[in-house]
């Protein structure tokens, strides 16, 4: 379903980053991670080109708000998997990035993802 495309995990609970991982390979996807930390993260999305991301709003070292900021800047599709709220600036900048609350199923974090990047290749392309 990914078509080998690399998604960005961003995730500090070891056990949710592997689930997310192996559920991605599982649909044909890349893994470009799992990152733990928004600067982990940030230095994976300057090194490394991403289609998509699964983000956890509140990391090890910060919440993801400059993250969010990065990969809309960059136009690239990503959906935030989160225990808690989402930060105020996050929400605000960011209206319509889908928010899932966990315990979620990777399968069902992957589905909206894939629904995002779908929707972000129709507004790029919409041949």
């Amino acid at each position: 379903m990914f078509s080998e495309a690399p998604i960005l995990v961003v995730e500090d609970n070891l056990y949710l980053s592997l689930d997310l991982s192996a559920a991605i390979e599982d649909m044909d996807g890349r893994v470009v991670g799992p990152a733990s930390s928004v600067c982990e993260a940030l230095s994976l999305l300057d090194q490394h080109h991403v289609a998509g991301a699964i983000v956890d709003c509140r990391l090890a070292d910060r919440d993801s708000t400059l993250l969010a900021k990065q990969l809309a800047e960059r136009g690239v599709p990503f959906v935030i998997h989160s225990a808690t709220p989402v930060p105020a600036t996050i929400a605000i900048a960011h209206p319509d990035v889908p928010v899932l609350m966990k315990p979620l199923r990777p399968q069902a974090v992957l589905t909206c993802l894939l629904d995002e990047m779908r929707k972000t290749k129709d507004r790029t392309n919409p041949n």
